[in-house]
């Protein structure tokens, strides 16, 4: 069965066709600047040259509609017709607690996704307009949606309740969620594979670092905490987000600086991080060639940076007990070796001990540790849209 798995963004569309017959990728796509002047599609067929298209697209609706007659190009495409699509795999950022596991998408549920929409308001809307555009324009194809927070609802209580009055809770939902769900639960399954081990019997730690960073501890192929809260501004210190704070900075700050709560949301989500530490970039890369000219700062944000690491890892070593596996993954975890010899360098006391000739890769599948009784450490490139097609595969 050929599904096409689709992550839509506000003005954005990625989208990726694969064969689940061999879980081979026929085609993928990005779509930029939906609703802007300019703009484009930029689509890849596999074996063939990548084809641009720049033509007005005002919603998820055009934007679809291009990126299917372009699948089905008899000169670009990779398919003969419309027919050849089993299935679509959408992405959903936020289920809240309606949705421990993937779904397939019926009106019940989209009640459901819009009644989320304020738990995720950026990130949910688009992912709903995606889903009905394909709906629109693919009736007859069944459609599952795949949550970002799923694999995270497994976190028991005791981890995912806040220290606040329960009645939060009970009447908003103010709970932590965790997110990146999708990569962490592939990531911890192809660490169990290349083990050659049962997952329910392996305890893992999840390293998803990129410009949104979260770390989850996986204790029996289940997620039992996780760094991202009930935003993804909670947890590490990442490319503008500030990550775990003191909450009394804020009317601290709002008070100083006469801010007001939309002033200072933004500066914590947009102008924080490594970002606000060192003035020069949210890029790690930047920083990494900065830090390495003498910036100061720009070091500094990259010492934070991988302490925050560093600590959520020991603190999943003490709730699991021991860690069978460590694994570093998205941008920064699979291609920078300098981010990941930095964060075990604080952990040498559990044994954790990166060998710096097997570091020295970018963006490969690799054990990075020798056998010597503790942790293994993997990089493993994260694959969210095959876990969405297999998800998808799994439910038609």
């Amino acid at each position: 069965m050929n599904i096409l798995v689709i992550n839509c963004g506000s003005s954005s569309l990625k989208y990726q066709l694969i064969d689940m017959d061999g879980e081979n990728v026929l085609a993928k796509g990005l779509v930029e600047r939906i609703g802007i002047e300019g703009s484009i599609i930029k689509h890849d067929t596999t074996g063939k040259e990548r084809v641009t298209i720049e033509e007005p697209m005002d919603d998820h609706k055009r934007a679809l509609e291009l990126v299917l007659q372009v699948i089905v190009d008899k000169d670009h495409g990779a398919i003969n017709s419309m027919e050849e699509i089993g299935a679509v795999g959408h992405r959903v950022v936020h289920g809240g607690e309606e949705f421990a596991s993937s779904v397939l998408i019926t009106d019940e549920v989209m009640g459901a996704l819009e009644r989320c929409i304020e738990l995720a308001p950026l990130h949910n809307p688009p992912n709903i307009m995606g889903i009905e555009a394909c709906k629109e324009l693919m009736p007859n194809t069944p459609m599952v949606g795949v949550f970002d927070t799923a694999f995270h609802q497994s976190i028991p209580a005791e981890n995912y309740i806040y220290p606040l009055p329960y009645e939060f809770y009970e009447k908003y939902k103010i709970r932590k969620y965790g997110f990146h769900g999708t990569s962490h639960k592939y990531v911890a399954n192809r660490a169990a594979e290349i083990l050659g081990r049962d997952i329910k019997d392996l305890n893992i730690v999840t390293c998803h670092l990129g410009n949104g960073s979260s770390v989850t501890a996986v204790q029996g192929g289940k997620s039992i905490d996780t760094s991202m809260g009930f935003t993804p501004l909670e947890g590490l210190a990442m490319g503008t987000r500030s990550g775990d704070i003191d909450p009394a900075i804020i009317p601290f700050i709002m008070d100083k600086e006469g801010m007001n709560f939309e002033e200072v949301n933004n500066v914590l989500n947009k102008k924080s991080g490594v970002l606000g530490i060192s003035g020069v970039s949210s890029d790690f890369r930047d920083l990494e060639v900065a830090a390495s000219e003498g910036n100061e700062r720009a070091q500094l944000a990259l010492d934070v940076f991988c302490n925050r690491v560093t600590k959520y890892i020991a603190a999943y070593a003490a709730q699991m007990c021991r860690i069978d596996a460590l694994v570093f993954t998205a941008g920064i975890g699979e291609n920078s070796g300098f981010i990941r010899e930095k964060v075990c360098e604080g952990l040498e006391c559990l044994n954790i001990i990166i060998d710096k000739e097997l570091n020295d890769i970018r963006g490969e599948e690799r054990i990075l540790s020798k056998n010597l009784g503790g942790p293994t450490i993997l990089v493993i490139p994260t694959n969210e849209e095959l876990m969405i097609a297999r998800d998808t595969l799994s439910l038609v």
